[in-house]
C-alpha cells in the first residue's frame, strides 16, 4: 500500500499539517511572483525613464512583517501539538520492543512472543520501544507517517493506533550496510478477536490464515524459514548464496570450510553435526575469514531439527 494510505490517526494528523503547510507556501509563492511582476511592468523604464526616490511606508512594513510572524508561529503551533501527540501514548497501549539489527527487525510483546512482522490490532494503541543492536537505523512506516531514529545504547519511543485493515511496509531510513535496501517488514493490521486467538494461542497451533499473506510478502515459505527469520538468523547468513556477515546457507552441507577453534585452523566437511554444533555454540568455532560476532540463539529440540533440517536443504 502507498504512501497516500491513511491507515493510522497520526497519518491523517501529518497529512493535515502537511497540506496546510503546502497550502501556504504556494499562496506566498503566487502573491510574492505576482507582485514582482506587477512592479515589474508598473515601474518599467519606458513608463519611468527617471527614477525617483521612494520613501517608506510605516504600515506596509508592519503587515509584511506581522502576517509571516503570524503564519509562521501557527505552522509551528500545529507541528508542535502533532509532535506531543506522537511522543504521548494512551495509558491502555501495548507495549511492543522493537529490535534492530543487520538488516533485520524483531519484534517482542508482552508475552514473550517474538515475531519478524509487527502484529498490531484495529483501532487499539500500540506503543513502540525501539532499540539497536549494532548501528543506527531508521524506523518508518510510511502508510502511518510514523519516523524514529533508532540509536544503540538509546531506547526510543512512539506509538501509532491504526485505522485500516491490511499489510503495511516497513523500513530503515538510515543506510546501515551492505544489506540496507533489504531491511523490510510488515505491520498487519487485524481484527481484535483474530489477535488474541494469536496472542494468547498454543505457540504449536497452526498459524492462522491472516499470516499466510504476511508470509508471501516475506517471500517465506516454510515454517523453518520462518523460524530461521524470527530469531534473525537471516540479519547475517543469505538463503541464496550471497555474502553477508556470516557465510551463506546454501550449499551449506557438505561444504569444505577452514574452522578455527581455540587458535587451531583445521578444514571441515560441513554436515549435520557440525551445523548443530555451530548453532548451539557459535563462539567455539568460527569460519575462516568471518567474525566470530554470532549470538547463541535458545532453540528447543524442535526447532534446532527444524533449522537444521532447512540448511541441509537449502542446495
Amino acid at each position: 500500500m502507498g504512501w497516500m494510505t491513511q491507515a493510522s490517526t497520526s497519518a491523517h494528523r501529518a497529512d493535515m499539517i502537511f497540506l496546510a503547510v503546502l497550502a501556504i507556501a504556494v499562496f506566498m509563492l503566487i502573491a510574492i511572483t505576482g507582485t514582482m511582476l506587477f512592479f515589474v511592468f508598473r515601474y518599467r523604464k519606458e513608463r519611468h525613464p527617471k527614477a525617483e526616490q521612494i520613501e517608506g511606508n510605516t504600515l506596509l512594513e508592519v503587515v509584511w512583517t506581522v502576517v509571516p510572524l503570524v503564519v509562521f508561529l501557527a505552522i509551528f503551533y500545529y507541528g508542535w501539538t502533532n509532535f506531543e501527540y506522537m511522543r504521548n501514548p494512551p495509558r491502555d497501549a501495548m507495549v511492543v520492543k522493537v529490535t534492530a539489527r543487520q538488516w533485520s527487525w524483531s519484534f517482542e510483546y508482552p508475552n514473550g512472543k517474538r515475531t519478524g512482522a509487527l502484529y498490531a490490532v484495529l483501532n487499539r494503541p500500540m506503543k513502540l520501544e525501539v532499540r539497536s543492536a549494532d548501528v543506527v537505523h531508521g524506523f518508518f512506516i510510511p502508510a502511518f507517517r510514523m519516523k524514529i531514529d533508532v540509536v544503540p545504547g538509546r531506547v526510543n519511543t512512539t506509538w501509532f493506533q491504526p485505522t485500516e485493515l491490511g499489510a503495511y511496509a516497513i523500513e530503515c531510513t538510515v543506510i546501515c550496510g551492505v544489506s540496507h535496501s533489504a531491511m523490510l517488514a510488515k505491520v498487519v493490521v487485524v481484527p481484535e478477536e483474530a489477535f488474541k486467538v494469536w496472542y494468547f494461542g498454543d505457540e504449536n497451533a497452526p498459524e492462522p490464515a491472516w499470516q499466510v499473506p504476511v508470509k508471501a510478502a516475506m517471500n517465506i515459505e516454510t515454517p523453518a524459514l520462518v523460524l530461521l527469520r524470527n530469531k534473525n538468523c537471516l540479519a547475517c547468513h543469505s538463503i541464496d548464496g550471497r555474502p553477508m556477515v556470516g557465510p551463506t546457507f546454501k550449499g551449506m552441507l557438505g561444504r569444505r570450510e577452514e574452522i578455527e577453534a581455540g587458535g587451531q585452523l583445521r578444514t571441515v566437511s560441513v554436515d549435520d553435526a557440525q551445523i548443530r554444533r555451530g548453532i548451539l555454540d557459535p563462539r567455539s568455532e568460527t569460519v575462516r575469514g568471518y567474525p566470530s560476532a554470532m549470538p547463541q540463539q535458545p532453540l528447543n529440540p524442535l526447532e534446532l531439527d527444524a533449522v537444521v533440517a532447512c540448511i541441509k536443504s537449502l542446495k
